[in-house]
């Protein structure tokens, strides 16, 4: 198994709250080489740029907000809420159950990671919306 998948399996925080996800953002150092990676997609061959990094920030928590239509977010992991390396963000229009309690949990929609991410199918088709949104993100 690599490193990745390793990471990946490992243990998780959630951001339950929408002003600890804010919170969450404001440690995230845009510099510290993100590979930003949508499920379905092909995997990033690099880090993305600091620039690149915070614009999906801005992004990704304006979908979530929008689409997300509860007063708590928990749809946000953290391998670690103070220093993370790895954070699994979930599509709020593909849920299921992604705390992990069923047998087989969905994929997040979005994985930002540290190091080089391993390939991963959805389960299921990724709606045409959400490929333009990614696609059109550093166009």
């Amino acid at each position: 198994m690599s490193d990745f998948r390793t990471a990946f399996l490992g243990t998780f925080y959630s951001l339950m709250s929408w002003k600890q996800l804010t919170d969450f953002w404001g440690r995230v150092d845009p510099e510290a080489g993100w590979h930003l990676y949508a499920i379905g997609e092909p995997v990033p061959l690099a880090p993305a740029s600091g620039e690149e990094v915070s614009h999906f920030i801005r992004e990704i928590d304006a979908l979530l907000r929008r689409d997300h239509k509860e007063d708590y977010c928990a749809i946000v992991y953290a391998d670690n809420l103070e220093h993370p390396a790895l954070i699994k963000i979930y599509d709020p229009n593909n849920l299921g159950s992604s705390c992990g309690s069923s047998k087989n949990p969905p994929l997040p929609g979005w994985v930002m990671s540290i190091m080089p991410p391993a390939e991963m199918q959805p389960k299921g088709i990724i709606p045409a919306g959400r490929k333009r949104w990614w696609q059109s993100l550093f166009s």
